[in-house]
């Protein structure tokens, strides 16, 4: 019996013992893939569906029937167990896929091996008339594979360069840029590898093609930080600049960073996704962080599962982040933090200051919900299927800036901000892996919690706010012991988006109130 091997990194083919085969049959191909992406048997009914959407069920199943049939013929040997009501690839049948190859070099953390088996995008180039839910499906693995790709580079990137391999370090920032042109992040990966090892005209060449691009597509100037790449003594100090840091907890390595120093140490969470480099990108939102710096020593990180994180199989629920919390905390050093947990990640902010009011000195959550969707006693969120309309609708855009006019009205008209949202969304997850995400928020309810915290708790809404609320922030705030409820004017839902200034000011006000009753407590 022939060893098979579908190859789906670009134009799909089916290879017997090392010999491609030429399968005329493009929805035979569709069929193969689609069983071998399964590892499992999937219904006939689901099959004819997808293969023969416009047709009714006899029909879609008969015509099912003589693709198997006719496939068999091609491969020259039986390749499908079946039974009355599903198929599969036979058990018999020795299969190797170059997508469970990638994943699986990825999970084990070989991302060199992993980068080396992605050849092109999944299934690029191909696609089947009139099938439009497995043109969706192809879609939708293909940003998920196109993300670990991008998750795997950055790593590699930030390994080599830490080891010295600097020729290295370019090439994986050079596939980074042609992931993202538009991204300064990677533009200035690419910059600094080739800086440091020592191709200074290399390096001004891709500064001149970042500045064309950004002015062309964008209508902006490089950022002052990519500029300075250029300064005569900036080589010297590159390697100094801040990085990205791991700790391991529970088998998953969590990406985290640490900026400036003071007296209180401030853990930002900011909402569904993620990317701790890709954050400060945005000028709005490193102008809000840089604001917050003032203030105490920042930490960020990203979630097991999203950004840099390492890629796992369920979405990451308010145990669970409240644990990573936990490990990030641990392997920062910090002292007594005060939380500050927007949007989707206040939950896991309540969680973890319940659990640990010793580690919390103070809780500032914004545009955050107490439960994700509808109930009778609970009126201010979405009832869950309008909810899981808007995550279909959100889903069905990801690539573009999906959500921004939702989520920042004051910048869904800024090229820039645009620009930057859509490759956080590419490179923070996959649009299966920010389905789970969302569908564990819809399922999540912590009200019971809030009657618990003891610690300080500022609660801040924007009165317009188009993606929560304010209903939502007034219902947390009354939950809370003491709780301080700020609303300002806007429509905004980022933090950073809007006006900022009211808001910096309002965490100013809680954080030095923070600091006087510690102080008081010192000397009483």
């Amino acid at each position: 019996m022939a060893a098979f091997s579908l190859r789906t990194m670009g134009f799909p083919e089916i290879v017997a013992d090392d010999r491609p085969i030429k399968l005329n049959l493009r929805k035979g191909l569709a069929l193969l893939i689609y069983l071998a992406e399964a590892k499992g048997a999937v219904a006939r009914d689901v099959i004819a569906t997808l293969l023969w959407p416009e047709t009714d069920r006899e029909t879609g199943l008969a015509r099912l029937r003589r693709l198997l049939h006719r496939v068999e013929l091609a491969l020259g040997q039986p390749v499908f167990e079946t039974d009355r009501t599903s198929l599969r690839w036979s058990p018999e049948v020795e299969l190797s896929v170059d997508t469970h190859l990638f994943e699986s070099a990825c999970d084990r953390g070989d991302f060199e091996e992993a980068c080396s088996i992605y050849s092109g995008d999944f299934l690029a180039g191909f696609a089947l008339a009139d099938c439009r839910e497995f043109d969706d499906w192809a879609f939708f693995r293909r940003e998920a594979l196109r993300g670990r790709l991008m998750h795997a580079l950055e790593r590699l990137v930030q390994d080599k360069t830490t080891a010295g391999d600097h020729f290295a370090a370019t090439a994986h920032a050079g596939r980074l840029v042609e992931l993202d042109p538009l991204s300064e992040v990677y533009g200035r990966h690419l910059i600094r590898s080739l800086l440091l090892a020592g191709d200074r005209s290399a390096a001004e060449r891709h500064l001149a093609a970042l500045t064309q691009r950004l002015r062309d597509e964008l209508g902006v100037a490089p950022e002052a930080e990519t500029e300075a790449l250029m300064d005569p003594g900036a080589a010297s100090l590159l390697a100094a600049l801040p990085t990205t840091r791991y700790v391991q907890g529970a088998g998953v390595h969590l990406a985290y960073q640490t900026y400036g120093s003071g007296p209180l140490d401030i853990l930002v969470m900011p909402g569904f996704v993620s990317h701790v480099e890709r954050a400060w990108e945005n000028p709005a939102n490193r102008a809000f962080l840089t604001s917050l710096m003032r203030l105490g020593r920042l930490i960020m990180f990203d979630r097991r599962g999203i950004g840099l994180s390492d890629r796992v199989g369920s979405a990451p629920g308010i145990d669970v982040t409240a644990e990573d919390i936990r490990t990030v905390l641990r392997a920062a050093g910090a002292r007594r933090v005060v939380l500050f947990g927007a949007s989707e990640c206040g939950p896991a902010c309540i969680r973890f200051a319940v659990d640990e009011p010793r580690l919390t000195t103070g809780l500032i959550l914004f545009g955050a919900l107490a439960k994700g969707c509808w109930a009778p006693d609970y009126p201010h969120a979405l009832r869950a299927s309008q909810y899981d309309a808007w995550r279909q609708q959100l889903i069905a855009q990801w690539g573009s800036p999906a959500g921004i006019e939702t989520f920042a009205p004051s910048l869904a008209g800024d090229p820039q901000a645009r620009a930057w949202w859509a490759g956080v969304l590419r490179a923070a997850s996959s649009p299966g892996g920010v389905w789970a995400v969302l569908e564990a928020f819809r399922d999540a309810d912590v009200r019971h919690l809030l009657p618990q915290i003891t610690v300080p708790t500022l609660v801040l809404h924007r009165r317009d706010d188009q993606a929560v609320r304010i209903a939502a922030g007034r219902d947390v705030a009354s939950r809370i012991t003491g709780a301080q409820f700020v609303e300002f004017d806007g429509n905004d839902h980022w933090f950073f988006a809007g006006d900022q200034r009211p808001v910096l000011e309002a965490i100013e006000r809680f954080t030095g109130a923070l600091q006087r009753d510690r102080k008081a407590g010192r000397t009483s």
